[in-house]
């Protein structure tokens, strides 16, 4: 048996680039999908502010329903387990990617198989969506700079879609 498994991303390591617009595969990084009753149960937990309105992230932590949150993180951060709490904490690094879309076009890039009108997205805003027929997280980072999380069985695809998009 082999002590060590190689990942291979299911994306191209070099950013693709075009007019207005690059897509490039994330740094790797932990996830962990949260749910909770309250956000106060989490920030006593993880001894952090927790964001409470849908929508909202803070410091790493997008708030995505009424009592679910995903938290990404180092690679080597450890967050507690929450045993003996009402919590449920589920690592879910292996399951998706991140690619961002950065640069004047990336809303629209992003608009161009997204229902939602990205213009009106604040920095700080997260939500989960689709693009075309494939669910999505999108967190904006910054007013041209959108992190698309993606489960890894769909982000060749999401791939592909993305680089047609932005070379047209």
């Amino acid at each position: 048996m082999s002590d060590v498994l190689i990942r291979n991303e299911p994306v191209p390591s070099t950013p693709f680039i075009a007019e207005g617009v690059t897509i490039s595969l994330a740094a790797p990084q932990n996830r962990y999908s949260l749910r909770a009753r309250t956000a106060q149960t989490l920030e006593t937990l993880l001894n952090v502010k927790v964001p409470k309105k849908i929508g909202a992230t803070e410091g790493g932590i997008a708030c995505l329903g009424p009592d679910e949150w995903l938290l990404r993180a180092e690679v080597s951060a450890t967050i507690p387990s929450g045993a003996g709490l009402p919590v449920a904490i589920t690592d879910i690094s292996d399951r998706s990617i991140c690619l961002v879309v950065e640069g004047p076009r990336a809303a629209e890039l992003l608009m161009t198989g997204c229902p939602l009108n990205l213009d009106n997205f604040v920095v700080g805003r997260a939500t989960r969506t689709i693009y075309e027929t494939v669910e999505i997280i999108i967190i904006r980072d910054d007013e041209d700079r959108f992190h698309v999380e993606v489960w890894r069985s769909f982000a060749a695809w999401l791939w592909a879609a993305f680089t047609a998009a932005a070379s047209h």
